[in-house]
């Protein structure tokens, strides 16, 4: 599974190249969907309100500022829909949980709540597939593009890897739909591994930043 991901070819692109192209390939012609592979467990998420106040610690405005987001995260999704592009995101999870992706985990509920579709996979589960090397974190937009993001040496989000093989696409797209068939549905994982846990603790949180949620 992603055995052909490694030796790829792709075009690197800096970050605002990279957010310019995905923004004009998605609001493009039929592109079909979207798929979301997330496996990291430690990012930063500057100028993101939520973020903002769960990495100064204020864990209830983190909450109150994600509910917030609520009706942006509808008309997106209200958006594709008309366009006919079905988002779908898979949130590879490792135990203990991390701070960020506790916090992480209560936005994307936010968006679940409002119709996206989104499964969580225990990465437990999936160990001997990741014997050589994690699953990649991709944005596939169809079978058009896609992309991995990549990070500078401090680990600050940098732009992206631009993929454009079919085959390498459509393998991946295939691998995505395998672990997504396993990945455990969203809110019987949350009211379980999530919802108990204390507000987490912050203090020297690692991490890399990233995009907007």
């Amino acid at each position: 599974m992603f055995d052909s991901f490694p030796g790829g070819a792709s075009e690197r692109l800096d970050r605002p190249t990279y957010h310019a192209d995905l923004g004009r390939i998605y609001s493009g012609a039929g592109i079909g969907f979207l798929n979301k592979l997330e496996r990291g467990q430690h990012f930063r998420e500057r100028g993101f309100p939520s973020w903002e106040a769960f990495a100064s610690g204020d864990w209830e405005r983190a909450l109150t500022l994600a509910d917030e987001r609520r009706e942006d995260y509808a008309q997106e999704l209200h958006k594709a829909s008309r366009s006919g592009v079905r988002h779908r995101r898979l949130r590879v999870v490792e135990f203990p949980v991390t701070p960020y992706v506790q916090w992480e985990l209560h936005v994307l509920r936010v968006r679940v709540d409002v119709g996206d579709d989104i499964k969580v996979l225990d990465a437990r589960d999936i160990a001997g597939i990741e014997r050589i090397r994690p699953v990649p974190e991709v944005v596939v937009l169809g079978d058009a593009v896609m992309y991995e993001v990549v990070y500078d040496d401090e680990g600050n989000a940098d732009g992206a890897n631009r993929y454009t093989d079919r085959s390498l696409i459509r393998e991946t797209n295939a691998g995505f739909d395998a672990l997504y068939e396993r990945g455990e549905e969203f809110r019987e994982f949350f009211d379980r591994e999530i919802a108990p846990l204390e507000p987490p603790q912050v203090t020297g949180m690692p991490g890399r930043s990233r995009g907007s949620r």
